[in-house]
């Protein structure tokens, strides 16, 4: 494959990433940690912090690193392609925020924190946060040159690295497929850099775009059962004609999901575990079943033969597939991501990081682990439902105004849930 948008005074991207690999392997983060422990507040030490944030370059000490032009690079190649991964959207002052994410959230910690005595957790959650975010970002360059099966595989052990031992201990995700999800979570004004990706991930390993529709399929959902509830006032017709970009998206997550299925009832070599797949394409179905089943939404047009492949498989195996997802009936003793709804899976990520700053207790639970309700040990499985009802709290205290009433943007609610599974099964059965 030839590069698309590589240019000869881009930084390579194996280039870029044996930068981070050298930070994250070694002991760059402690140095930097060690380098800020002579601050007296909390205030002084993140001062200090985001000066690197702001420039790329850090220079802590012997914790050096000069990230500059390749984040320069890959941002605005990625924004002219339509994404901004490393910047929110305000929806009051209607513009990109000046600042990236992870400066945003620091500043956010100065002002709730700057007066307290120096934290190192602080400092460390927020250093792997912002690795967090240059990752998210070379997922979306993974195109540029030759081979973005092996840059994604690049990223993803990069990701493991920077959530092993010598991490701060905050777990963000579980793959790079995951980050490719949260740098693309955010409201784009231009929606045009969707059809873009989608079009690239189509041309993945059979591996890679399993991945992807595992996280998108249970994220799409959550997705869109917060619109249905909450943004469209339960209007379907609505929230089609608003998620033009989201649609598509979800056809190929649940399409894939049902490829594995099929591969998996006829002996084939499926990548994903059986459970995982059918669980992913029910939270997946559960935002608009009727889409894919019964006459498709305008947005689906061009996508016509994936949505009837998906059809005719679920027709053939409707009667195991309909007793299959009654395992993931939402039961009031359990965790289920069918009762977990959002606007958008970065904000899930960024609220479970500033719960940890501000309690200077690193989260083991991951976006992926909210997203299933596969049993985990019990205090993990306990943390799920624990994660998710502190979001929603954050998101009450800070609501949005939605059709002319101020609403949580991140919701955990048991009985909503279980509507959403009846309803979906009822119309997969008609």
């Amino acid at each position: 494959m030839k590069p698309r948008t590589a240019t000869s005074r881009q930084v390579p991207f194996a280039e870029v990433c044996a930068i981070i690999e050298r930070a994250l392997a070694g002991s760059f983060r402690q140095d930097v940690i060690r380098e800020l422990s002579t601050s007296p507040t909390v205030e002084a030490s993140l001062v200090r912090l985001r000066e690197a944030f702001r420039s790329n370059i850090w220079r802590f000490g012997d914790a050096t690193m000069d990230l500059a032009r390749p984040v320069r690079d890959f941002d605005r190649l990625t924004r002219a392609e339509g994404f901004h991964a490393l910047h929110d959207w305000d929806g009051v002052a209607d513009h990109v925020n000046p600042d990236t994410i992870p400066t945003d959230v620091l500043n956010y910690l100065i002002d709730q924190r700057g007066g307290d005595a120096f934290d190192p957790v602080v400092p460390f959650v927020l250093i792997d946060y912002y690795f967090m975010h240059v990752l998210s970002l070379l997922t979306l360059r993974a195109w540029d040159e030759d081979d973005a099966d092996e840059d994604l595989d690049r990223v993803d052990a990069l990701l493991h690295r920077l959530q092993g031992p010598q991490g701060s201990g905050q777990r963000f995700c579980r793959d790079a497929e995951t980050l490719l999800l949260i740098a693309t979570a955010h409201y784009e004004r231009e929606e045009r850099g969707y059809d873009l990706l989608l079009d690239r991930t189509r041309g993945l390993s059979h591996r890679h775009r399993a991945a992807i529709a595992l996280g998108h399929g249970a994220s799409m959902g959550c997705h869109l059962r917060f619109g249905f509830e909450a943004t469209y006032g339960r209007d379907t017709s609505l929230m089609r004609n608003d998620n033009v970009a989201d649609y598509p998206w979800l056809c190929f997550a649940v399409a894939t999901l049902m490829d594995e299925y099929h591969l998996m009832r006829q002996g084939g070599d499926a990548v994903l575990a059986r459970r995982d797949a059918v669980e992913s394409m029910l939270n997946g179905l559960s935002g608009d079943a009727r889409a894919f089943i019964g006459a498709g939404p305008q947005s689906l047009a061009a996508h016509e033969v994936e949505r009837r492949r998906f059809r005719d498989h679920f027709l053939h195996y409707q009667d195991d597939l309909v007793a299959e997802f009654e395992a993931f009936r939402p039961a009031p003793d359990a965790y289920s991501p069918l009762s977990f709804f959002f606007n958008f899976s970065h904000n899930v990520v960024k609220g479970q990081v500033v719960d940890t700053l501000l309690w200077s207790a690193p989260w083991t639970v991951s976006l992926n682990d909210l997203l299933t309700g596969a049993p985990m040990d019990e205090p993990a499985d306990r943390s799920r439902e624990t994660l998710a009802t502190t979001l929603m709290a954050y998101a009450r205290t800070n609501p949005h105004k939605i059709r002319g009433r101020l609403m949580p943007v991140i919701v955990y609610d048991p009985e909503a849930g279980y509507r959403a599974f009846r309803l979906t099964l009822r119309r997969l059965r008609e």
